[in-house]
């Protein structure tokens, strides 16, 4: 049951994170918001993958759904902490 409900929390959490991710991006502040609790998804979605009794059909998923998470929360570390990104570039 953890199995599941961790997997459905996580995937729309998924969906959620980069349609948000997509429409910030130029906001330095929510790109680290929304990184460090993806690290805190992560690092949930990792202990349940291992640690809870797993449900076959789900398995897959979940790991793909990890991995998903993964390269998400690298891109929103890169806008959120990048001197590069355009906010910094822009003249008032």
């Amino acid at each position: 049951m953890l199995y599941t409900w961790t997997f459905w929390i996580l995937a729309v959490w998924f969906v959620v994170n980069v349609i948000w991710m997509w429409f910030v991006r130029d906001q330095e502040n929510y790109q680290k918001t929304f990184a460090w609790i993806n690290v805190v998804a992560l690092i949930w979605g990792w202990w349940v993958y291992f640690g809870a009794a797993p449900v076959a059909a789900l398995t897959g998923w979940l790991m793909a759904v990890n991995i998903a998470n993964i390269v998400v929360a690298i891109l929103q570390f890169y806008y959120g902490y990048s001197t590069n990104n355009a906010s910094h570039n822009q003249t008032a």
